[in-house]
Formats: C-alpha cells, structure tokens, sequence
C-alpha cells in the first residue's frame, strides 16, 4: 500500500521515494524510472511491467497530469491483454490503494507507474 503522496514524494510501507517509480504485481518497487521521451508514456517505457502479463496498469500521469500516453499505447496494450488506466498521481494513488485492499488474496493482476512531479 501507498501510504501518502505529495509532489515529488511517495511513501510505500515505510520508505520514501523521491523519484518516478513501477510498482511490481506482489509490491516490488523500480524507483529511478525514467521514460524516453520524459512526459509521453510509451509502450517501451512500460517494458518491465508488461513482461510480468498485467491485467491492469494504473499509471500516475503527474500532480498537474503532465505525462500524457503516446498515440496508440491503450490498444498497443489491450492486445498484450492488459487495461490502463491513466490520471494525476493523487488520484491513481487512491485508486491503486483501493484495488489492491479489494484483491488482496484474489490473484489478481495490478501493476503501476508514477510520475512524481508535474
């Protein structure tokens, strides 16, 4: 579980991360995630997450929701079987938290990714 946000800071079970971050299916933690093009989100950029086969990425586009997704990225995505489901980082925050408490024990899928910043 997340246990707070604000720009620039995240806290997760304890540990403060001060960079964009990919939360792994079972809470692994990548901080230091950068993208290639910085503020578009890209179905490379998403690699990592891909490869574990989620049905779910909820991606924290920024506290003003600066990162926008590239052209194509939901349906490059939906063939590889997976849904995102892309806002501010404020708001993916509480919804990642809520779906997470609601799986718990459920098997399923949820990965995320999270700009801190703008």
């Amino acid at each position: 579980m997340i246990t707070s946000y604000a720009f620039g800071k995240m806290e997760i079970n304890g540990k403060t991360f001060s960079s964009d971050l990919i939360i792994f299916p079972g809470g692994g933690i990548r901080d230091n995630w950068y993208r290639q093009s910085g503020h578009l989100l890209t179905l490379e950029d998403l690699s990592e997450l891909t490869a574990a086969r989620p049905k779910l990425i909820i991606a924290g586009t920024g506290a003003y929701g600066r990162m926008t997704l590239a052209p194509g990225l939901i349906r490059a995505l939906a063939q590889l079987g997976t849904e995102i489901r892309a806002m501010e980082t404020a708001a993916a925050v509480s919804l990642y938290n809520q779906i997470i408490k609601e799986s718990k024990g459920s098997g399923r899928s949820t990965t995320a990714c999270f700009h801190l910043t703008c």
